[in-house]
C-alpha cells in the first residue's frame, strides 16, 4: 500500500524516481525499492517523503491513492474553451474588418457614380482630331462604359455581404 501510494503521488507529481530521490538526498535506487516494496522508508525519511511530496504522511501510509482524471480533463477542457474564445474572437475581428471593406466599396462607387453624373462625360464634346486627345477620350469613354456596367453588379453583391455579415454579429 505504501509502495503504490509513493507511486502514485510521486507520478501525478510529474517527479521522476531520480528527481525525488535528489529531494530526499537518497539515492535513486533508494525510491525504485520503496515503490517495488522491497524496503520501507524510516520515520524520519517517511516525513521527508511527505514533505516532498507535500502530502500528509497518513495519506501515504492509508488507502490506496487514485490519481483522478477530472483535473486532467478539466485542464483540457479549460485549454479547449480558451482555444475557442481566441478563434471566435478572430472570426469576430474577420467579419468586422469585411464588413468594413464591403461599406468603404459601397461608398466608394456611390461617390464614383455621383461624379460621373455631375462631369458629364465631358470628353464628347472634345476635338479628336488631335492623337491625343483620342486616346484619353477613348480611354475614359471606356472606363465609365465598364464602370456603369461592373459598379452596380459589384454594389448589390456589397450590400447582399454587408447585410450578411451584419447578420451574423446579432
Amino acid at each position: 500500500m505504501l509502495s503504490e501510494n509513493i507511486r502514485a503521488i510521486r507520478k501525478a507529481k510529474g517527479l521522476s524516481q531520480q528527481e525525488l530521490a535528489a529531494k530526499l538526498n537518497v539515492v535513486r535506487q533508494t525510491v525504485s525499492k520503496w515503490e517495488q516494496g522491497l524496503s520501507v522508508p524510516d520515520a524520519d525519511l517517511l516525513i521527508s517523503l511527505s514533505e516532498a511530496l507535500e502530502t500528509p504522511v497518513s495519506t501515504l501510509l492509508g488507502e490506496t491513492v487514485t490519481v483522478p482524471e477530472t483535473d486532467a480533463l478539466k485542464v483540457i477542457s479549460e485549454k479547449l474553451e480558451i482555444i475557442n474564445l481566441q478563434l471566435a474572437q478572430r472570426k469576430t475581428a474577420k467579419r468586422k474588418l469585411l464588413f468594413w471593406l464591403l461599406l468603404s466599396l459601397c461608398i466608394v462607387i456611390v461617390i464614383f457614380f455621383a461624379v460621373l453624373l455631375v462631369w458629364n462625360s465631358p470628353y464628347l464634346s472634345w476635338d479628336y482630331s488631335d492623337p491625343e486627345a483620342a486616346v484619353l477620350g477613348v480611354g475614359f469613354h471606356a472606363f465609365e462604359w465598364l464602370f456603369v456596367r461592373a459598379a452596380p453588379v459589384a454594389l448589390i453583391a456589397a450590400i447582399i455581404g454587408l447585410v450578411l455579415t451584419r447578420k451574423h454579429d446579432a
